[in-house]
């Protein structure tokens, strides 16, 4: 894998990079956040290692920056500040995992490597193309339609939507998103779910009379079938 490591303090950088090098990857470093954001621009990178605190742009703003931009490249952020509410943060704004440091370089690995499988074991689940009413999603290229207009939409949001429509008909509880879409084994006690719904909806319906979501209260959250 090409893999870029943006991350100012030298001693990690050089330990994480001789360890992904040592593995077989294609590694490039930057020390800094602006450095590392036009790097990632620049470059066809299969994954990202992102510091959180970062000199001249904050590792949080890096990660916010390409997701506004359609980046979907995989992101592992690495922080220092190992609380539930810092972690939510993270992945809120974008982050695909979080790693706290210390952190022995296998564990590092094995996160890299799942969250980089992670689109194509759910490419694989089905078909490539999935369709509920007059919502095209594809899992390939990445891309929403509803009604053949474009929908574009940020990776979290996408994801989401995913899981509903491989359960078209079913009610997705709050606990069953957090586990698939963010890969949390507890309830962070935020509206993470909510929030993310709410954006969705908002893409989904513009221009439509229709929700293409339902909310089931009290139990969760269907996609509208046929």
């Amino acid at each position: 894998m090409r893999i870029l490591i943006v991350e100012d303090d030298a001693e990690t950088r050089d330990f994480v990079a001789q360890g992904l090098t040592q593995a077989g990857h294609q590694v490039t470093v930057s020390p800094d956040g602006r450095d590392g954001l036009f790097q990632a621009t620049g470059g066809e990178f299969e994954a990202l290692v992102v510091d959180r605190m970062l000199p001249r742009l904050d590792g949080l703003a890096l990660v916010r920056a390409l997701r506004a931009a359609g980046d979907v490249t995989p992101i592992l952020m690495l922080t220092a500040v190992g609380g539930i509410a810092d972690r939510v943060e993270g992945l809120e704004n974008g982050a695909d995992d979080y790693l706290v440091k210390p952190f022995a370089f296998s564990e590092l690995a094995a996160r890299l490597n799942a969250i980089v499988r992670r689109p194509a074991v759910r490419a694989n689940d089905r078909s490539h193309l999935l369709k509920v009413a007059d919502i095209v999603l594809d899992l390939h290229r990445r891309t929403v339609e509803r009604a053949g207009q474009r929908v574009h939409l940020q990776p979290r949001e996408f994801a989401l939507l995913a899981e509903l429509m491989r359960n078209p008909r079913r009610v997705m509880t709050r606990t069953m998103l957090l586990e698939r879409v963010w890969d949390f084994d507890f309830d962070p006690k935020t509206n993470i779910v909510e929030t993310h719904l709410s954006r969705l909806r908002s893409k989904l319906n513009a221009g439509f009379d229709e929700d293409a979501i339902e909310t089931i209260r009290g139990a969760g959250y269907m996609i509208r079938g046929d």
